[in-house]
């Protein structure tokens, strides 16, 4: 290759760089923040009588919905300006007949598709509905 080729090369790959890179910023995905909430919002069916109940759950506290604990470890949603893209990781244990705990679910769920990763039990069915900031249920008490 001779010198004048080698030259070329070079600045054509400088180039190519310049404008690989200039396109990625172009389609780059802007990141919404996350708002990262003490508080997160489930629903829960009762499949023997047919009722939906809605329920609060502080993150790190463990609610019991018929023979289900839950206990959301974090709740994120995204600002109002941004498109509303709630989750939560989550933890979900049955209690047994035989008064044993049982992890039966352990994962994210999201609220804008509660099929994906909702709770299926025989009896009872959980999935996420939101996340806030404030519940009129009063917060747990800081533990020692």
């Amino acid at each position: 290759m001779s010198a004048v080729s080698a030259r070329l090369a070079k600045r054509l790959t400088g180039a190519v760089a310049c404008l690989v890179l200039g396109t990625m910023n172009l389609v780059a995905p802007a990141h919404a923040e996350r708002i990262n909430n003490p508080v997160a919002v489930f629903s829960g069916i009762d499949k023997i009588t047919g009722r939906i109940t809605s329920f609060d759950v502080y993150i790190d506290e463990t609610v019991q919905f018929g023979a289900l604990q839950v206990t959301p470890k974090v709740c994120y949603s995204r600002t109002d300006t941004e498109a509303q893209r709630i989750d939560a990781f989550v933890e979900v244990d049955e209690i047994t007949l035989d008064r044993k705990i049982r992890r039966i679910f352990s994962g994210w769920m999201f609220a804008d598709s509660p099929g994906l990763n909702a709770v299926e039990h025989p009896i009872y069915d959980i999935w996420l509905t939101g996340c806030k900031q404030k519940s009129d249920i009063p917060a747990p008490a800081p533990s020692n």
